[in-house]
């Protein structure tokens, strides 16, 4: 075949996709409304892992995986605008980790709210000005995120899903790199950078600020007085920054995993965590003997950190995330003894592992 009839073949399967989009849409549409008139979630995160795993089977290594999630997460934002305005709050402003993790959970064609705090997120969330809540859990380099982990506990709302946002920071200026006096970012960011600043730009002040967008419009209103900053491409895209060095970040493998907070249960998928808060009596080995109700059950453990309570000097609530979910065995009868055993215990969500 010639060009010329290649792109004719291309041109023709480009009809068809439209089509085949179109087709889907009027699906979508059907079951939004029988969504409404049942009262159920239009984000069913259980739903999406089986899909995503029955796309992978389908395109048997074709193309490029990241690829076609990519487009795959478009046409599903698509569908949810079909199905509903959906509202998606988020830790602003726009070009943080937070508002990229929104748009890689939940595609273009939603509407992404910023907010100045979690306060404000998880507010935004109960009185159901937004649908869902995207928030910052644990970075992979430097551990939890504890201004975040205080809300859980307070909170009816429910973690339905996760999202692994790879985080890969640049440095970013309207300046020539010798030019740099001044660095700003996040302090997370700097200490995630901390190594490749020291050699790189060793006499340069590192000035922390409220988010590495807030740092990159530093970069914009100071350039002259020579400023640069830490942050995201995306923010860099936002603010008219040229992006001077990628992947600065110390960790190449630098990730931080958010979770989407809303009112739903998500039910089982067949591989999924659950997250749990809970206190112990005051006794001699009171957490060993809680630890050990998961290794009679035969129960994985991923991580497990401690929060002061707030309502009680020195007593402390224990986050505990574990492999199953809540409404399956073994975990389900696991669960139950634990909450026989501890003074307060709750189960924070159960959602997709993957």
């Amino acid at each position: 075949m010639n060009l010329d009839e290649l792109r004719q073949g291309i041109d023709a399967v480009d009809a068809q996709l439209v089509e085949l989009l179109k087709q889907r849409a009027a699906y979508v549409h059907q079951v939004g409304e029988l969504k409404k008139a049942s009262g159920a979630p239009t984000f069913v995160p259980e739903r999406e892992n089986a899909l995503i795993s029955k796309l992978l089977k389908l395109n048997d290594g074709v193309l490029p995986e990241k690829s076609l999630l990519s487009i795959w997460r478009q046409i599903v934002s698509c569908s949810f605008n079909l199905e509903g305005n959906m509202r998606i709050g988020y830790l602003g402003p726009e070009g943080t980790w937070s508002h990229q993790a929104a748009l890689s959970r939940f595609g273009d064609s939603v509407e992404l709210v910023p907010y100045s705090s979690f306060a404000h997120i998880f507010a935004a969330v109960e009185r159901n000005e937004v649908n869902y809540g995207v928030i910052p859990l644990e970075n992979s380099t430097h551990g939890n995120v504890v201004q975040a982990m205080d809300f859980f506990a307070h909170t009816h709302l429910s973690i339905c899903a996760q999202v692994h946002q790879s985080v890969q920071h640049c440095l970013m200026a309207n300046i020539p790199a010798k030019e740099i006096r001044t660095i700003y970012s996040h302090p997370q960011v700097l200490g995630q950078c901390s190594v490749w600043l020291q050699q790189n730009y060793p006499e340069a002040e590192q000035i922390p600020t409220a988010s590495s967008t807030a740092a990159a419009r530093m970069a914009v209103d100071k350039a002259a007085d020579g400023a640069a900053a830490l942050g995201s491409p995306l923010a860099a895209r936002l603010h008219g920054l040229n992006i001077l060095a990628e992947q600065v970040q110390d960790v190449a493998t630098n990730t931080t995993r958010f979770v989407v907070i809303g009112t739903q249960k998500t039910k089982p998928c067949g591989k999924d965590r659950t997250t749990i808060c809970f206190t112990v009596p005051h006794k001699a080995g009171g957490l060993v003997d809680v630890l050990e109700y998961f290794r009679t059950y035969g129960i994985n453990i991923y991580c497990l950190d401690s929060r002061p309570t707030r309502d009680t000097a020195w007593e402390y609530l224990f986050y505990i995330d574990v492999d199953g979910h809540e409404a399956a065995e073994p975990l389900s009868s696991c669960l139950a003894e634990l909450k026989a055993q501890c003074p307060v215990f709750k189960v924070l969500g159960s959602y997709p592992e993957s």
